[in-house]
């Protein structure tokens, strides 16, 4: 995996799954971030081959949910993305999949209470040696490349020099969220504190905040030094973000979207959370639509919602 000069799908919870992540890179997105999941609920996965669809799924034991789903266009760029607080239980669950991803990430900068208050995500900023713990038993043990993303600390010191401790871990890119923990989305991204990291590390940082635009991706480069750029909210509204040629209409991009979650099986409620998304950012959520995908229980219903019944029809009978 090469981690210079690349436009990159940042992990979204609930909405990066394979749809969104293939829109992306169809529109120009070199790496795609899957969603954060969780070790604890992933050691209890196994590999299922599901010839209907062409993916492979990572099913949970017990329950049948898919936890994960790849495909094989998707092999050489996606990233799984995992929570974790142990590198025993991190390198149990990696092992389970490190086979069909490009690289691992250890998520280190979700700020919502489930994961922190569990010692993932951004609890582990403040633990340097279990960062280092987590890292090297990954590295030492996996053939697949294994990074993480952080978020900044509330000093700039403090932030260049963890990032200086998870660079000597060897791993070959670092992910930052120009955010700290106390930020809000509408706080604006501190540029210039990533910027400081750039300066004090060897290996690629990929930038990560307020890239709403095609343009956005060079002026984030340009202002921090970074040789990539991670899109989340933006690519998350219209994915065709990533396109040098512009953006498509919001409304075409949306209709996209619906066709490939209908095309993958997309678990309803991760496809719901896409388009409440993107309903709220550019209308209304209490709107006719709005409403009408908080009704959805099924995939049906949002094919009927969106007038995609015989494409819906047509790509269900030709599952196996």
């Amino acid at each position: 995996m090469e981690y210079r000069n690349k436009l990159v799908l940042a992990p979204m919870v609930r909405a990066g799954a394979l749809p969104l992540r293939l829109l992306a890179a169809e529109y120009g997105a070199d790496i795609t971030y899957g969603e954060e999941i969780i070790d604890h609920k992933f050691v209890h996965c196994q590999r299922v081959t599901n010839e209907s669809l062409g993916t492979t799924d990572f099913v949970e034991r017990g329950t049948g949910s898919v936890v994960f789903r790849t495909c094989p266009q998707e092999r050489d760029r996606v990233v799984f993305q995992m929570g974790t607080s142990d590198a025993v239980r991190a390198l149990k669950a990696a092992e389970i999949v490190c086979n069909d991803v490009a690289a691992i990430d250890i998520n280190m900068g979700c700020p919502k209470a489930f994961s922190i208050s569990g010692g993932m995500g951004a609890a582990l900023l403040t633990k340097p040696e279990l960062i280092h713990d987590i890292l090297t038993t990954l590295r030492r043990n996996l053939n697949t490349p294994v990074t993480c993303k952080i978020r900044l600390l509330s000093k700039r010191q403090d932030t260049v020099e963890l990032a200086r401790r998870i660079e000597k871990t060897g791993v070959p890119a670092l992910g930052v969220h120009g955010r700290t923990i106390k930020d809000r989305p509408k706080d604006p991204a501190k540029w210039d504190e990533i910027a400081d990291v750039v300066s004090a590390l060897s290996i690629p940082v990929i930038a990560n905040g307020d890239v709403f635009e095609y343009e956005d991706f060079k002026r984030i480069k340009d202002a921090t030094g970074a040789t990539s750029v991670m899109a989340a909210r933006g690519a998350l509204w219209n994915a065709s973000i990533f396109s040098a040629k512009g953006k498509i209409p919001w409304e075409d991009y949306k209709r996209e979207y619906v066709r490939k979650t209908i095309l993958w099986d997309n678990d309803v409620k991760s496809t719901k959370t896409t388009l409440r998304e993107i309903i709220t950012h550019y209308t209304n959520l209490e709107f006719a639509e709005g409403k009408g995908v908080i009704k959805c229980g099924s995939s049906a219903d949002v094919a009927r919602l969106y007038d995609e019944e015989d494409y819906y029809n047509s790509v269900v009978s030709n599952w196996k």
